[in-house]
């Protein structure tokens, strides 16, 4: 009795389609070139044997050409002697059976090598030919003049096709691969960002959250304004954040130098500010604006600094940042191994520039970026 478990597999067996679709449905058309088996019944009145015995070939050779399409390596190789073992069999009995070296011609298209396939097509054109000595007095044209004329441009034919198909498989390969990489990529560009705002951000609330605590019970008026400043630079950081996920966001260096001012007052650290007008292509002021942000928020959380020199200015058609502090960092390859830093050397480097940490006195940033560069 069958059970449910088969009866299951035979069905998605039969959903499953005969040839891949990628090849189109004019694949199941060429099977009725097998009609030139029938053309001999025009003459001839086939036995009951010989009419079972051909209705039988054809249900195998239905079943090797839909197969033929899913064969891989050895497999095609079987597919195109199987072929050609059904053309010879029937060749003494019926000279239409040169349809079945046709076939295999077509057959060894999906052979990987070209050279290989086009060898395949000659092998397959000579065992043709042997095969049509089987074949008695004039009958032996009719199998050779078909499989001669028409086997060896079929096969050709067949073999473009099928390179064609896979150089545009290849291609789609290539291109769902590109766009993969872009996602990735964008991924990464929105991780950066947002650690730059949220890092920046966080830690200037978390400085004036504990300059508020101090100045609870000393400063009641003092303590609520920075209350107000932590509940705007919260704002002001959800919004940042909103504008980073959807991808539009360009930080203005203008709104990165007043928060690094108030981050940097609130930490206690003298701020020299040294920064000239300069038109900024909007990429370069995006970049030049997280520079700011990343520098200033290390300065913060790590250097102990009392004070910082801030300039920015215009030399030889390149903006240049300059970040100074006099604090305890004495090396950076702690901050080398940081997601801030190694984002930024990215962004410059996408630019056309070039960014140096240097560390003795302080921490030293220099920043170079071409001022029109383009994202």
């Amino acid at each position: 009795m069958t059970t449910p478990t088969m009866m299951t597999t035979l069905r998605h067996a039969l959903a499953r389609p005969w040839i891949p679709p990628a090849y189109g449905r004019l694949q199941y058309l060429w099977l009725l070139s097998l009609g030139y088996l029938f053309w001999k019944f025009g003459y001839v009145t086939p036995g009951a044997l010989e009419a079972a015995m051909l209705a039988l070939t054809l249900v195998v050779f239905v079943v090797l050409y839909c197969f033929s399409f899913w064969a891989r390596g050895w497999q095609v190789h079987a597919c195109v002697a199987a072929g050609c073992l059904l053309g010879a069999l029937w060749a003494r009995w019926n000279p239409g059976a040169a349809c079945f070296f046709i076939f295999a011609c077509a057959m060894c298209a999906r052979i990987p090598r070209t050279g290989h396939a086009v060898g395949g097509m000659l092998a397959v054109l000579a065992g043709g030919v042997a095969a049509s000595f089987l074949v008695e007095g004039r009958m032996q044209m009719v199998f050779l003049l078909p499989l001669l004329l028409v086997g060896l441009p079929v096969g050709l034919s067949t073999l473009m096709d099928q390179r064609l198909r896979d150089s545009r498989a290849r291609l789609t390969r290539k291109q769902e691969e590109v766009e993969h990489m872009a996602r990735i990529a964008e991924r990464e560009r929105i991780s950066r960002d947002l650690h730059d705002l949220l890092g920046h951000s966080l830690s200037t609330i978390a400085l004036k959250a504990e300059l508020a605590g101090k100045l609870a019970r000393r400063d009641l008026d003092a303590c609520e304004r920075e209350i107000a400043d932590i509940e705007a630079s919260a704002r002001n950081a959800l919004a940042e954040v909103r504008a980073a996920v959807t991808g539009y966001r360009e930080s203005g260096l203008a709104q990165a130098l007043a928060s690094a001012r108030a981050s940097l007052l609130a930490a206690d650290v003298v701020l020299d500010e040294r920064v000239e007008r300069i038109d900024l292509a909007p990429a370069v002021e995006h970049v030049v604006a997280l520079a700011v942000r990343e520098a200033v928020t290390n300065i913060v959380r790590h250097a102990q600094a009392s004070r910082c020199t801030l300039s920015l200015s215009r030399e030889q058609g390149q903006a240049v940042l300059r970040v100074h502090d006099d604090g305890r960092l004495r090396t950076t390859d702690g901050l080398r191994r940081g997601n801030g830093l190694a984002g930024m050397q990215e962004r410059v480097a996408a630019l056309g520039g070039r960014m140096k940490l240097a560390a003795g006195d302080g921490l030293a940033l220099e920043l170079q970026v071409p001022v029109g560069a383009a994202a």
